[in-house]
């Protein structure tokens, strides 16, 4: 009986243990989603999903995540944001875990949200009601809101462009008038920035965009030394873009 006692005991404690270890374990990993946000940074996160194309999330992505090799500014943290914790696939056929799922992850403060042109941002994703949501709800504390190709449509659905200029891809630009006709969508230029909303044309002009804002936040030498960094030849002169004052 005694013996019997004991075998029951140390089941339970075993339990007691594995489920420990579980629990700590899991916790492990939600710490680890934050094991490269480095506090006194901006937050830049892209909103990713499948069909994602390549270039409009890495253009923006390869700038900002080199901002951490300039000394003596306030450089950038960038992770990806998805509804999923599953690989995403891009248009391309990459594969990409998102570092969050916003439909359960408690995220950092995002300051700078990029929202990359997807395969079906001209139709299925403007009806996915959480993705918009989200992105609402990242608009009220963002300190810049940006878009490239035609990531400008789900900032359009989101009722975030009333009153501003911005821009897409230039041969959707004509769908994007129609589809929301009080906007004011501009050809003829490869970036915009209205307010803390900054669209692009998208493609490889997605660097053009983002070396914008580095310039804008940081200065021209600095925008100067990233586009260095990647053989870009840099000067917003020659760059057609509009800035709304």
């Amino acid at each position: 009986m005694k013996n019997a006692f004991l075998i029951v005991l140390i089941l339970i404690l075993g339990c007691q243990s594995k489920k420990t270890e579980i629990k700590h374990e899991v916790l492990t990993q939600k710490v680890d989603k934050y094991k490269n946000i480095v506090s006194g940074r901006y937050n830049v996160a892209f909103l990713i999903m499948d069909g994602t194309y390549n270039t409009e999330l890495t253009a923006p992505f390869d700038i900002f995540q080199h901002t951490i090799f300039r000394e003596n500014i306030k450089t950038m943290n960038v992770f990806t944001v998805a509804n999923t914790d599953e690989p995403i696939t891009t248009f391309e056929g990459m594969k990409i875990t998102p570092d969050f799922n916003y439909t359960k992850d408690v995220l950092p403060k995002i300051d700078i949200l990029v929202i990359p042109s997807a395969e079906h941002h001209l139709d299925t994703d403007l009806e996915d009601e959480a993705m918009i949501r989200f992105v609402q709800k990242v608009d009220k504390e963002a300190t810049f809101m940006t878009s490239h190709c035609d990531g400008a449509f789900v900032l359009a659905k989101a009722g975030l462009l009333k009153g501003k200029v911005s821009t897409t891809f230039p041969s959707d630009i004509d769908k994007m008038r129609v589809s929301f006709p009080d906007l004011d969508i501009r050809k003829d230029v490869l970036f915009v920035h209205d307010d803390k909303y900054i669209t692009s044309a998208g493609g490889a002009k997605s660097f053009e965009a983002a070396l914008y804002l580095t310039e804008y936040l940081y200065g021209v030498d600095i925008a100067k030394s990233l586009a260095k960094g990647l053989i870009i030849d840099w000067d917003l002169e020659e760059i057609p873009h509009l800035v709304v004052k």
